[in-house]
């Protein structure tokens, strides 16, 4: 079958690519606002004078910018003096990015000891109901969510674009089960299909489909789907994929399923004909380089469907109606009982990360090192109430998945920061939704390649690092030492900011810089319900500037300042920057930056800017960062 050529879209947050692209990038122009406040540091470091020395140079790196002497730039030292233009190409530079460069870390852990970007609904752009745009066929996460729908009563190819106004008449409460089955192809549309699948009963068959079932979704071939992510997966990271299926296919459509995955990954699937099959534990990121996971739900062998199921199956609609439905039952047909709707061949893909229904910790499968639980935002929050210490320490050992719950119409996410000081290393996201989720999901992944090594105290017991540090305590309470923050952030000057969406007169453009810190509350630590029940929201503290004019605007060094913020864990911390427009009504989003607060770097920096849509932008911010941790 031949393959149209991938069109790679710009960098769009969310995955950590644009933050990390931009923060590595130089500034080409300073404006005259910027560049007096950095003669204002100059001088000051100076003491007036024309230059900086070799000594008051090295103390400007030392102790304003908390850069150590084995990473301080050459360049700049191995001159005798510095003068005001030499100084303002180091502040070009990468190197005065408010975003540190991430840590070199182990990749020798197994793969439960890492935090794994993902997304949820990966091939739609749109909202996930009734906008009909879909995947354009670049993979932009680590994790792809794919959500299959097939039935011989359905055309292969896409379906016309509807118009707009039909989302006002979309049903309240529309649910899997309320749809019925589209209508028999006619015979001239059956000749018209690609060279057909023949099944054990001779008949023809389209290929599967991806969709969003039972919406004005528009639909992508499986194929097509499985051919994207083989061609650019490894594109810009050699780290593991993990390709998530939630099936809804009848068993035959689940063969050709199988096929069309081996056949189109073949050489980077791992799957049990593979030399990674023979270890029932999990292996780390660094032994599945250039490697495609499938997580699916498991089976086992005596629930395969036999040939009279066979026959019902393609005669009746077969679908799952969610990733928590593991087991359905078919009523009524004599001497069948529970019958697996999940093809054995399709399951034994799942190697390293087998699908299992979740009802607690104490169930044998939760002992199992390749299974993975994947539960709701509501249903994890629950466990968090009822199980939080045991919660927490299953997710040192295995893998489990948080997904938005279904009612998210609109494509909005849920704070995966929460879930992640659970331990749960998969929090899917909406990505298609620019929200505060998907920022701090930027903030998490920048630059990182999609897998973050867990803090000491949320990683295995058994780790392979004899040097890890013992958990202080088995839940989230006490795992890890909390600290104190001080965080000064002063405001100097933006540049070339970008506007809002929509509008084009930087002349009616009133920013101001709102800063917040998203830390842990109280509560994820001691098991009550969690205010907001996992929602994205806007950050515990926040303070804001005040209000200037155009895209140049000058902050005058106002100062924005949390002090004794405690019990707060720095790798599990972000302080999120938002560049919005005063105006009447709400204030719109001109744009943003999310970091890590273990990232954030000291002294003068340039915070790169992405837009409202979460694209990179040459818009920056010049600050000055004093924060310490005690």
């Amino acid at each position: 079958m031949a393959r149209k050529d991938i069109i790679v879209p710009e960098l769009q947050a969310g995955g950590g690519n644009p933050s990390a692209y931009s923060s590595r990038k130089a500034v080409e122009f300073l404006s005259p606002t910027v560049i007096k406040h950095l003669k204002g540091a100059f001088s000051a470091t100076s003491g007036g004078d024309d230059g900086l020395d070799r000594v008051e140079a090295a103390t400007f790196l030392d102790e304003i910018q908390h850069i150590s002497r084995a990473q301080q730039p050459p360049a700049f030292l191995d001159k005798e003096h510095i003068d005001f233009n030499e100084f303002l190409g180091y502040v070009a530079s990468s190197d005065f990015s408010a975003l540190g460069p991430p840590e070199s870390y182990d990749l020798s852990y197994p793969i439960s000891n890492y935090f794994i970007s993902s997304s949820h609904n990966t091939y739609l752009t749109g909202n996930q109901l009734y906008k009909i745009d879909v995947w354009d066929g670049a993979p932009r996460t680590l994790i792809d969510d794919t959500q299959q729908g097939a039935d011989d009563a359905k055309k292969y190819h896409f379906r016309k674009h509807l118009p707009s106004s039909l989302a006002s008449h979309i049903p309240q409460g529309l649910s899997k089960r309320e749809a019925s089955p589209a209508p028999l192809p006619s015979s001239a549309e059956v000749s018209n299909k690609p060279t057909p699948w023949i099944s054990s009963s001779a008949a023809m068959r389209a290929e599967p489909r991806v969709l969003h079932g039972h919406t004005l979704t528009r639909e992508v071939s499986f194929r097509e789907v499985c051919g994207a992510i083989r061609d650019t997966a490894f594109v810009t990271s050699n780290l593991p994929i993990i390709v998530s299926l939630e099936v809804h296919a009848c068993l035959e459509q689940q063969e050709i399923m199988v096929e069309i995955i081996r056949d189109e990954w073949r050489g980077l699937l791992v799957d049990h004909n593979g030399a990674h099959s023979l270890d029932p534990k999990l292996p780390s990121p660094g032994e599945l380089h250039g490697k495609i996971l499938v997580k699916v739900k498991h089976i086992t062998s005596n629930t395969q469907c036999d040939s009279r199921l066979s026959a019902i199956s393609r005669n009746s609609y077969s679908s799952l109606s969610s990733e928590e439905e593991d087991l359905i039952e078919h009523e009524n047909q004599g001497e069948i009982k529970k019958k697996s709707k999940i093809l054995e061949a399709l399951s034994r893909l799942g190697v390293y990360t087998s699908g299992y229904h979740f009802s607690n910790f104490s169930q044998p499968e939760a002992s199992i090192p390749t299974h993975v639980f994947a539960l709701s935002e509501k249903a994890l929050m629950s466990v968090h109430e009822t199980q939080t210490a045991a919660l927490f320490s299953h997710n040192r050992d295995f893998l489990m998945r948080a997904y938005p719950k279904g009612f998210r119409v609109s494509s909005s996410n849920l704070d995966p920061v929460v879930f992640w000081r659970k331990g749960v290393q998969m929090v899917a996201l909406n990505w298609q939704k620019c929200d505060e989720g998907m920022m701090l999901n930027e903030g998490m992944f920048a630059g990182e390649g999609g897998w973050v090594l867990k803090p000491p105290g949320y990683r295995s017991i058994d780790g392979p690092k004899q040097q890890d540090p013992a958990p202080a305590g088995p839940s989230q309470a006490d795992a890890i030492p909390h600290k104190t923050l001080d965080l000064r952030i002063e405001v100097l000057a933006g540049q070339d900011i970008p506007l809002p969406i929509g509008d084009d007169k930087p002349s009616g453009f009133h920013p101001y810089v709102k800063c917040e810190l998203h830390v842990e509350k109280p509560s994820e630590r001691s098991g009550e319900p969690i205010e907001g029940g996992g929602r994205s929201k806007e950050g515990e503290f926040k303070m804001r500037t005040k209000s200037r004019k155009g895209i140049e605007p000058d902050f005058e060094s106002e100062v924005l300042e949390f002090k004794g913020i405690s019990k707060v864990v720095e790798q599990l911390s972000f302080v999120r920057f938002k560049i919005q427009d005063n105006e009447i009504g709400k204030d719109a989003l001109a744009a943003w930056a999310c970091i890590r607060l273990d990232r954030l770097q000291h002294g003068y920096r340039f915070i790169h800017l992405l837009d409202a849509k979460g694209v990179e932008s040459h818009g920056v911010l010049l600050v000055k960062i004093t924060k310490a941790l005690y």
